[in-house]
């Protein structure tokens, strides 16, 4: 069935969503630097201290989605050594992942207080299960953000957060003005989208029209530009990251 012009505005609307999330100024998480985070916890003893199970290697299956080799072989390094109870790597980790992960829990809950609140909770528990992570070909970053889901997920079965969205926040958020995220939103209008959709090397252009602007599958979109269900979410990522730093500098702020 072909698109009408409300799936068209709402792809849009997706996008737009998808670019403003990278937009977002990122505060940092009470409680300091992942180091600090790290530390105070190996120092109450939840860490663990033996280190991942020496029989078990699957260093084969470690995987990145960073778009610089460098930087790919730098995170999986780190997760190695963070595996073995190395706080200061699991410190430049939260370094790396904490700013994504925030954004995340933010999109998901519209509550900056809450986000903060599970993005602490989020490495919390990864440092605790950090002898226990398996690669099994993902990404460490999809293994947080896997994480920071339940727990929103856990959190809004709880009913915790109504109260909490009709006071603080919801005061906030309908007020375009006072919201950092509305602001951006405001300003990420369709006609800056799609001129900034034409200056994306060809593939990362296609990629996000047909999955957003026609509202195309995974495998759907894959299958036209002859590319794994895999590659085309990496597609897909790189190709918002690329739309967000294409943003004129008053929207990026």
């Amino acid at each position: 069935m072909p698109w009408d012009g409300g799936d068209l505005a709402r792809g849009l609307d997706a996008l737009r969503g998808e670019v403003a999330r990278l937009l977002l100024p990122v505060p940092l998480v009470p409680g300091g630097p992942g180091l600090l985070l790290a530390e105070a916890l190996a120092g109450e003893g939840g860490a663990g201290t033996g280190g991942p199970d020496p029989s078990y290697d699957d260093s084969d299956l470690a995987a990145s989605s960073e778009d610089s080799e460098a930087e790919r072989t730098r995170l999986i390094a780190l997760v190695e050594l963070a595996r073995q109870g190395d706080a200061e790597a699991f410190g430049l980790l939260y370094d790396h992942y904490q700013g994504s992960v925030y954004r995340f829990l933010f999109y998901r809950t519209r509550s900056s207080t809450l986000a903060e609140d599970l993005t602490s909770e989020t490495f919390f528990r990864a440092l605790r299960s950090m002898t226990g992570f398996r690669w099994q070909g993902k990404d460490f970053g999809a293994w947080l953000m896997t994480i920071a889901r339940n727990l929103a997920t856990d959190h809004f079965k709880a009913g915790r957060t109504r109260l909490e969205l009709a006071t603080e926040d919801m005061g906030k958020h309908d007020d375009a003005t006072e919201g950092p995220e509305d602001a951006v939103l405001a300003g990420l209008t369709n006609e800056i989208l799609l001129r900034a959709l034409t200056e994306l090397p060809a593939e990362q252009r296609d990629c996000l029209v047909m999955r957003f602007l026609q509202g195309m599958s995974i495998a759907e979109t894959a299958a036209v530009l002859g590319r794994s269900d895999g590659a085309i979410k990496q597609l897909q990522l790189r190709g918002v990251r690329n739309l967000a730093k294409l943003m004129p500098e008053g929207i990026r702020g």
